[in-house]
This record gives C-alpha cells, sequence and structure tokens, in this order.
C-alpha cells in the first residue's frame, strides 16, 4: 500500500488537516507529489495537498478515486534539507525539494531512527517552491514540536534547543487569536501575579513570630483565598481545590472550555494558502459552523456566522466577500452544510439535514392548536418551537405561505400567521361547513358553543 512508511493523518468532515495543539499551519502548496528516493517499489503520493505546520509536513488527498490515506511526516524526524540546485536542465523539468529523515529497521520514521531516507517533493502545480523552502527551513530550527510553554512554566513563549542547522536560542511565539488567545495572555499575567502574591505572603509567614497568632492566621487565611482566586481564574487542577467548590470549578473549566473553542489557533491566510485561499476559507468555515449551527437549531442568518467567523480569527479578518465567496465553494466539496437564500433575499447557512419538509409539518402542527387557531401564530411564537431566532422563524413562515399552508395578516402589532382554511372550502358551496377538516377544526375553535 502506498505510503506505508508515513504516518496517518487525521483530517476533519471538509478536508482540512486536524492540527495537533500549538500547531500552526504555515503554507499550502498544490499538486504535489510526495517520492521516497531509496525505495522505488513504494508508489509515489500524486498530486496532493501539502501543508507545512510547525510540527509537520501533511499530504491531503485531492483528486484520486479512492483516495490514499493523508499522511504526515514530523518535522521532528526530519535530518537535513538539501538546498535548491539551479540547472538549465532544472529550468524545463518541475521544481523538487530534497530532505532526509531518519526512520526504524523495519521502516518506520522516527526522531531518532538508525537509518535514514531521502525524500522528494515535485511541485507540479502554479507554487513559489524557494518560499516554501524558507518556511520549511525555518519550521525545522524553530523545533515548535519541543514547546512545553503549556504544559511547562504556562507561558506563551516557547524555548527550543538547539537546532541541526547549528543554531540555538530560537524562539516561537504562539500567534494570539480569538478567544483561546487573550485567555492565554489572561493567564500569563496571572500566574505572575500569582507568584508574587505567594511569595509575599511566604515571606510574611517567615517574619510571623510566637505571640502574634492572630496576624499569622489571618495571613494564612489572605493566602489560602489568593489560593482559591488562582484555581478558579486559571482553572486549576481538582485535587487542589476545596471541595465544597468542585461544582464551581467544574463550571469554570467547562465556560472556559467553551471560550477556549470558539478560537481558531490557526486561520486560514492568503500568506499562507495564497491561490489556494478561497478554497481552504471555505472548508475551515465549513469545519466552524458545525456547532454554532448545532446550538441554533441547524440555521443561522449569514450576517451572524460573518461577526462569529471573524471573532474568533482574531486579527486576520476576511472581508463580506471573501464569506460569499467561501460559501459558494461549498458545492463543490462534500461538506455537512450549505448555503441557503429565501425569496425575501435573506441568506443562512444551514445544515443538509435541516430538512424543510421538516420544518412545515411542525409549523402546521403549531398553527393547529386552538390558541393559534384563534389568534394566529407569530414570528416569536414560532422561534420558540423550530428553536431558532425570531428573523429565521419570520423567513420560513413567509415560505410555508407561498406554500400555501398560511395566510398572513398584517396589523400595528406585526405580522400573524392561520392555518389555510381556503384550501377545504368548496368554491360551489362555500357556505357548506364539513364535519371534518380544518375548516371544521377552525370553526369549533373560534364558537366553541358549537
Amino acid at each position: 500500500m502506498a505510503g506505508t512508511w508515513l504516518l496517518p493523518a487525521e483530517t476533519t468532515s471538509s478536508g482540512r488537516p486536524v492540527l495537533r495543539p500549538n500547531e500552526i499551519e504555515s503554507s499550502l502548496q498544490p499538486s504535489v507529489d510526495l517520492i521516497n528516493e531509496d525505495n522505488p517499489h513504494i508508489p509515489p503520493l500524486k498530486s496532493g495537498l501539502l501543508v507545512l505546520t510547525t510540527h509537520r509536513l501533511l499530504w491531503l488527498p485531492t483528486t484520486s478515486q479512492p483516495p490514499p490515506p493523508a499522511a504526515a511526516i514530523p518535522l521532528s524526524s526530519v535530518v537535513q534539507i538539501f538546498p535548491s540546485k539551479k540547472s538549465i536542465k532544472g529550468m524545463f523539468a518541475s521544481p523538487r525539494v530534497r530532505f532526509q529523515v531518519s526512520i526504524t529497521p523495519d521502516g518506520q520514521l522516527q526522531q531518532k531512527g538508525s537509518n535514514v531516507i531521502t525524500v522528494v517533493l515535485v511541485f507540479r502545480g502554479k507554487s513559489d517552491p524557494d518560499s516554501f523552502v524558507g518556511k520549511f527551513w525555518e519550521a525545522w530550527r524553530g523545533r515548535a514540536w519541543e514547546v512545553v510553554g503549556e504544559e511547562g512554566d504556562g507561558s506563551g513563549r516557547v524555548e527550543a534547543g538547539g537546532s541541526s542547522g547549528g543554531e540555538t536560542g530560537l524562539a516561537l511565539r504562539m500567534p494570539v487569536v480569538g478567544v483561546s488567545g487573550i485567555l492565554r495572555k489572561e493567564q500569563e499575567m496571572w500566574e505572575s501575579t500569582d507568584k508574587s502574591l505567594q511569595d509575599a505572603f511566604q515571606d510574611l509567614n517567615a517574619l510571623m513570630a510566637a505571640d502574634h497568632m492572630f496576624l499569622q492566621s489571618k495571613a494564612k487565611e489572605m493566602v489560602t483565598l489568593a489560593e482559591k482566586m488562582r484555581q478558579k481564574l486559571l482553572s486549576g487542577s481538582s485535587s487542589q481545590a476545596n471541595t465544597a467548590n468542585d461544582e464551581e470549578m467544574g463550571s469554570k473549566e467547562e465556560m472556559q472550555d467553551w471560550l477556549l473553542s470558539v478560537g481558531i489557533v490557526s486561520p486560514v491566510t492568503k500568506e499562507s494558502a495564497g491561490a489556494l485561499y478561497h478554497q481552504q476559507l471555505s472548508r475551515q468555515l465549513a469545519d466552524f459552523v458545525k456547532i454554532p449551527l448545532e446550538r441554533a437549531g441547524g440555521i443561522m442568518n449569514l450576517i451572524d456566522i460573518y461577526c462569529l467567523f471573524n471573532r474568533a480569527r482574531g486579527t486576520e479578518l476576511i472581508s463580506p466577500d471573501d464569506l460569499l465567496r467561501a460559501c459558494s465553494l461549498w458545492e463543490k466539496f462534500n461538506v455537512p452544510v450549505m448555503l441557503k437564500k429565501f425569496e425575501s433575499g435573506v441568506m443562512v447557512i444551514q445544515n443538509k439535514s435541516h430538512s424543510d419538509e421538516e420544518v412545515f409539518h411542525r409549523i402546521r402542527s403549531l398553527v393547529q392548536k386552538p390558541d393559534a387557531l384563534k389568534a394566529g401564530v407569530s414570528a416569536t411564537d414560532a422561534a420558540r418551537t423550530l428553536g431558532i431566532a425570531p428573523a429565521m422563524a419570520k423567513e420560513h413562515l413567509l415560505a410555508a405561505e407561498s406554500k400555501g399552508f398560511l395566510c398572513r395578516d398584517v396589523s400595528p402589532d406585526g405580522f400573524r400567521f392561520y392555518i389555510n382554511i381556503f384550501q377545504d372550502i368548496d368554491p360551489n358551496d362555500a357556505y357548506l361547513v364539513k364535519e371534518y377538516g380544518i375548516y371544521d377544526t377552525w370553526i369549533r375553535a373560534a364558537i366553541p358553543s358549537r
């Protein structure tokens, strides 16, 4: 099987790579072949999307049917990157980038393997290999996979050890993006403040004399209070928290998990994606809208999505035209969301599983309730039933009206929608009231004594 010496890589339902914590995309190159130069018996991976991150080289399939699985090469296994050679012969051939990786005796990638093989990247599409090589060197020398920032001292600064290129003391700083970046900066500030607070109170306890037991006990209470505040703000481990505060701590951690999920750590940019910008932006947007759509009942206004997406991207904002173009590309991809435009011109994003027929059925059930038969329903009433925003509920009511299910009454109080009873009226005998059907149900609700 092709690529068995490579590590597997996970992808989302839209085809975007699943990144590791603190992993950032650096460059995307289309139509790249990945070849094991030392073993020609292994079939090469043809014409895929090459994604360079701070931790890995990812190869994602784009055209083959059935496509080969996505593959990854950890930058930690890279031993050497060969400089590009300029020659007259190379001017008429596809650009190539060669580098060596370490492997185990059984041919698996490993950081300090006993053997070395040469890997060749062949750029067949419209790309910039020279720019890619520069970013490749930068990511390899940065050694971001050795990050201990958030797991160790909790800071956003990453100290890297010596690199294979002979450079030492390199440092990487994770970008402050979205809510997660804000929380990371806040965490750094509070940890610094907490350390100073602990040192101050420890010095205070050391200076306390035995005859100042009261002051000493109060100081210890302040230390305990400061520790509790730190645990709440930093969502520390529950083992250090008071048992009575376990539920409160759980709520705090749940809130921070939700906030952290809002931010996009590695947003697609024109600098990293190049010509693939709108395509990759479309895929990332399809992944992003899943959770907001689930919470909003399966449908959201395009303007709301625009605000949420830009908030999550931090400083890497996109224009409304970019968003609209990204949504329009969903028709070409197998993604579970779609762009829909109502007859009124309102544009929404909804799940493909969001069925209009099911919505109409729920609306018909709503307007046939006794109270609705008398006074009708408003967009707010429909919003409560459908679990969506009133603006979206109004669009569904108008769509149901256009289908002939409802009738609309416009008054100073706004729109009221009623069940369409004209379908049950016989045009040849308008005064005939049947003993069954919607017309009869409406008569019984309007005239209780009947």
